[in-house]
Order: structure tokens, then sequence, then C-alpha cells
């Protein structure tokens, strides 16, 4: 059975440097699974998707269903994902009941978002700010870290958990998102 830390925040709330940091950190190998990855390979062009719109629903099944693949494969993973979409969370409940979950949720202050957004310069202004409005909304946490602490901090603070994972997450508890 596989170990999953979902790591779940807005826009720059620091998925991507939390999960570096976690791998190079733990003894564990796990892989990083992001889309952000597959917007940096290209997959995110005009030209691959030129009607994003239709194209999102099944790009992101297909994400949902390549993490539950790497899991069921026997992969321990770091996933960076924002649930802001109606039936994500229930399809990604199916697809990973048979693993454990961390559900891990990164907060910062709407300022600090704002600010690590523009610092990027690679997402769409305003994206942290619209993420922050309703990302946690509904859902409840194994671990809640803010995102503004000592990077270390939280780094020590996950991995101390993966000794003995919650079981179960609260990934799996029924949530209010929309």
């Amino acid at each position: 059975m596989a170990l999953i830390l979902f790591l779940h925040g807005p826009s720059s709330s620091g998925k991507s440097t939390l999960a570096a940091a976690i791998r190079e950190a733990s003894d564990r190998p796990y892989l990083h699974l992001s889309i952000d990855h597959l917007r940096d390979s290209g997959a995110w062009e005009p030209s691959a998707y030129p009607d994003w719109k239709t194209a999102r629903p099944r790009f992101f099944s297909g994400f949902h269903r390549a993490i539950a693949g790497f899991a069921d494969a026997g992969n321990d993973l770091i996933v960076e994902h924002i649930l802001d979409t109606p039936g994500w969370h229930a399809e990604l409940q199916a697809l990973l009941a048979s693993h454990n979950v961390m559900f891990i949720g990164l907060l910062a202050p709407l300022a600090t978002l704002e600010a690590r957004e523009t610092a990027r310069g690679d997402r769409p202004a305003g994206s942290a700010a619209q993420d922050f409005t309703h990302v946690h909304n509904g859902l409840s946490y194994d671990v809640s870290l803010d995102s503004t602490q000592p990077l270390k901090t939280c780094v020590e603070t996950i991995l101390s958990m993966t000794k003995n994972p919650p079981m179960p997450s609260r990934f799996f508890a029924e949530a209010n998102l929309f």
C-alpha cells in the first residue's frame, strides 16, 4: 500500500517548495506529481488544447487516474493539487481508497500568496486570490501547516507523521466543497 502525501492549498502556497524539501530530507523515495510538471512539459500549449474549457475535465480525469496508477503500482507519492472543481475530491477518494493518504493543508495569508505570485511571474495575476477565497472551505486536514513558517519545521512535521500516518485519513471524510 502506497503512502500519498497530498499537498493542498492555493496557488503560490508553497506546495512545490515543500514537496522538493520533503523529497530531499526523507529516506523514503517519493515520486512528486503535479499539474505544474505537465504544464512545464508543454502539455498546456494552446496547440495541445485549443479549447481548454472542453478539454479540462478529461485532462484532470487523466491526471487523477495517473496518480492512482502510480500508487497502485506501489509508489509512494507527493501530490500537489487544488481541489477547486466539483467532483474532483470524490473522484480521488474513490481512486485512492486502498492507499494511505496524508491530507496536508497549506495555509498562508493572502498578502503572502499575492507577493509570491508576483515574484514567480508564471501565474495569471489574481490566481492566488481566487483560490484563497474558497480552496479550504469544507475540508478537514490531517495536518494544517502555515507555509510562512520555516520550511524545515514544515518538513519535520510531515516526516514525523509519516512514521504513523493517520488512519483513516481526513482525506476520505465527507466534504462540503461546493
